[in-house]
């Protein structure tokens, strides 16, 4: 027998909690629905030493800071326990371990088919999030079986891999942290790059996410002119969570002898051709460097703060001398590759049409174009920061009272 409720919500993490506790707070009746436990990608999809990119005192949801500026860049396991304390805390009503097979129209309802029973729901929001599968090159099935691979999310550390050398593929956070961690474990390594955001840690004698929560930066709106797609697809910052605040980059890897190449483009057996493009992507990443760094040097002119001019974040340090062509890597020596290509979304659950020609949910600022679907947690979803643990938040209260509104915040299913 179906059970019913007035708003389902598919996925515990931090935006299907965040989502829960807001309209919990507007008197509608909602249910979380998640896969594995709370927040469980932080502790199964991560590796052992990644921290938050932010600091404390962004880690914050509706009714509860999760963390302050003294708590540094939690790690993985730091913020799972935080989230599962904020559900726990704020009495939300989740379901773990809960497989959501289908979601089926059923008049103007929606039904979601479980492995643990059947809802019946006015509205549903989707909360998976955008780090969904990982999105992986057809060429790689061309690769030989003797160049072990693996993703990202399943990477657990350099002592964990088979012995040999590591090509790490994709240069946006994850990867130019993971090439930094092997590398430093001695293994020989090289780092395939494409389009990428060079980001300081630090400016001007402050956090990098100090000036841009301060400028509004993170708040400035979703472009009109982008589709779902071309948004998700944005490069984030190479940054690195840590105490001693350093800059993590394509240079500072050369550094420690990462030997850096242009955009993977195909494989085969154990050779890997690179496109010879790491210059023009260099360039492009300096063009964003300095649009961000000049946002932030005109609010500090407009707010006349005091703060120290910062002539070194604004050169580039190192010459790097790109791999061209093709690579033999079995040669080099190198028998893994780390794919660090990003992800996309899988919405095959879905028995409607809601996404568009790419696969992404035909959606603007959260509200899908199938009355009453909802979406939440996806990178410029509403704004630059609807990716963030603060960012959730944020939209899912404005979302909220337009799920109030359509629902009737006092009007439940039992009673309609």
């Amino acid at each position: 027998m179906a059970q019913f409720i007035d708003c389902l919500i598919i996925g515990g993490g931090q935006a299907g909690l965040a989502m829960s506790h807001c309209l919990q707070q507007a008197g509608v009746e909602n249910l979380v629905l998640e896969r594995g436990s709370i927040a469980h990608r932080w502790t199964s999809a991560r590796w052992p030493s990644l921290r938050l990119l932010t600091p404390g005192w962004m880690t914050r949801l509706p009714g509860q800071q999760l963390a302050d500026a003294a708590d540094g860049f939690l790690g993985a396991g730091e913020l799972a326990a935080r989230l599962q304390g904020y559900a726990t805390g704020h009495c939300l009503p989740v379901i773990e371990n809960i497989d959501v097979l289908a979601l089926e129209p059923l008049g103007e309802r929606f039904r979601a088919v479980t492995s643990r029973g059947t809802w019946v729901a006015r509205s549903v929001v989707i909360a998976t999030g955008a780090c969904d599968r990982p999105r992986l090159p057809r060429w790689g099935a061309q690769l030989s079986p003797a160049i072990h691979q693996l993703v990202s999310s399943d990477y657990r550390g350099a002592d964990a891999l088979p012995e040999g050398g590591v090509l790490v593929v994709g240069a946006s956070a994850t990867g130019v942290q993971l090439a930094s961690e092997i590398a430093a474990s001695g293994r020989t390594t090289m780092l395939a790059a494409g389009s990428h955001v060079r980001s300081p840690r630090r400016y001007r004698g402050r956090d990098l996410f100090d000036w841009l929560d301060a400028s509004g930066f993170l708040t400035d709106p979703s472009p009109a002119n982008r589709t779902p797609a071309q948004l998700i697809a944005q490069p984030s910052m190479q940054l690195v969570g840590s105490d001693d605040h350093r800059e993590i980059s394509l240079a500072g890897l050369a550094d420690q002898g990462v030997a850096i190449a242009g955009r993977a483009i195909g494989a085969l057996g154990s050779t890997v051709a690179f496109a010879d493009d790491l210059t023009a992507n260099i360039r492009r990443a300096e063009q964003r460097r300095e649009g961000l760094l000049a946002r932030i040097d005109a609010y500090i002119a407009a707010e006349r703060i005091d703060a120290p001019e910062d002539d070194a974040a604004r050169r580039q340090h190192g010459v790097l001398v790109p791999f061209r062509g093709a690579v033999d890597l079995k040669a080099r020596g190198i028998s893994t590759i780390v794919w660090a290509t990003g992800y996309r979304r899988d919405y095959s659950w879905l028995h409607f049409d809601a996404c568009d020609a790419q696969g992404e949910l035909r959606q603007a600022g959260g509200i899908c174009d199938i009355p009453d679907l909802y979406a939440l947690g996806l990178p410029f979803m509403r704004h630059r920061a609807s990716s963030f643990i603060d960012g959730v938040g944020r939209d899912a209260e404005a979302l909220t009272p337009i799920i109030a509104a359509r629902l009737g915040a006092t009007n439940s299913l039992r009673a309609a």
